[in-house]
């Protein structure tokens, strides 16, 4: 098959979950005998035009200069060139900026869409914003020929609000086995004597709860703070927890190796998240051997299940801190670890995504 992927600002991954799965599946989907191309941003650091097999489009992608405006432009830009090239299935990840161009979309290319989390929920958006996002989500929808959910809490939602139906592929992780302590000396900390959380700097993200929980408690265990801080809320952050010298905003971290290594030897491992379906840096948290406290959801609690503990305020991260030792709870942790090998582990993911592409295309009319 002739496959695009679209909706990320392009691959290897210097971003997020979805360009990280984009990675992986198209790389797999070359292995597997497909030709794949994949859109990227033009300003994306990696500027050959083949990545393992993978051809490369590069789009122009104003967002550096018009926000998030940019992103409406640069996926009109890449549909446009996706109607040039006659794909077999273009799959859609997410549906924020490119659901309103699905008029646009080639006819004869059946269009499957990952429906992401519930975007209009995340707090950084404006009223105006978040009604946009529920239009779009919807337009989305009922446009695609297909639908995944990367949680069962999202398929149960496109189900009830849309009558849709979907295939429920959540994200993968590779286990990881191969630790490096010698790494840890780039960051000055020690193996278990320090605690980690990553995430975008998003108030949905519940840094800032962590974070209060950690100043709260006297004990003075250094954090790692790992993503993106050169942003309004980024700033406000650093800015409110200046005087903890213990509390180190490192930044984005996209080497694999160096996180994999930082998660294995933490001592606890915060999952802040609490808005969309399967969070890919849970799954390579656990998949990493790390011991995980996670925000108190249901997205959370239907991932890790009882193996990790829960949050819901400042204080009950101070009382984790003082109560809970990694080397405590090695059993939740190999049973994490266990869920990635036999549940979560990208073979298997990318093998569930390239069947749903195969039965697609076989009962699709429009190839015929």
């Amino acid at each position: 098959m002739k496959i695009a992927i679209l909706g990320t600002r392009g691959v290897p991954n210097y971003y997020g979950g979805f360009e990280q799965f984009a990675e992986f599946f198209s790389v797999y989907l070359v292995q597997k005998g497909h030709e794949v191309y994949c859109y990227n941003s033009h300003d994306h650091p990696f500027q050959e035009k083949s990545f393992h097999g993978v051809h490369i489009l590069h789009q122009y992608d104003p967002e550096y200069k018009l926000g998030t405006f940019g992103q409406f432009i640069y996926d009109y830009n890449c549909i446009r060139d996706a109607r040039k090239r006659n794909f077999d299935i273009i799959l859609q990840l997410g549906y924020t900026s490119n659901s309103i161009w699905y008029f646009l979309l080639p006819k004869k290319s059946i269009i499957i869409t990952n429906m992401d989390g519930l975007e209009w929920k995340r707090t950084k958006y404006s009223k105006p914003v978040q009604q946009f996002l529920k239009f779009a989500e919807r337009l989305a929808a009922n446009s695609s020929d297909f639908l995944v959910s990367d949680s069962l809490g999202i398929k149960k939602f496109l189900l009830e609000k849309y009558k849709k139906e979907s295939t429920y592929i959540a994200y993968g992780a590779y286990p990881f086995d191969s630790p490096n302590e010698s790494i840890l000396q780039e960051y000055q900390v020690e193996r278990e004597k320090f605690n980690m959380i990553m995430a975008r700097f998003e108030p949905e993200n519940n840094l800032d709860m962590v974070l209060e929980g950690v100043a709260m408690n006297e004990d003075k265990t250094p954090i790692l703070v790992i993503g993106k801080h050169h942003t309004k809320y980024g700033e406000y952050l650093k800015n409110k927890f200046k005087n903890y010298s213990h509390i180190r905003f490192i930044g984005g971290l996209y080497n694999l190796e160096h996180l994999n290594n930082l998660r294995y030897y933490s001592n606890l491992y915060f999952h802040g998240h609490s808005v969309g379906g399967t969070n890919p840096s849970l799954l390579e948290a656990m998949a990493s051997k790390a011991l995980v406290i996670a925000h108190n959801n249901d997205f959370n609690r239907g991932i890790l299940k009882d193996n990790g503990y829960y949050f819901s305020n400042p204080e009950e991260v101070k009382n984790i801190l003082n109560t809970i030792k990694k080397n405590d709870n090695l059993h939740l942790v190999q049973n994490n670890f266990d869920a990635i090998v036999n549940d979560f582990n990208w073979e298997k993911i990318n093998g569930e995504y390239l069947q749903l592409f195969e039965e697609c295309y076989s009962k699709s009319d429009k190839r015929k």
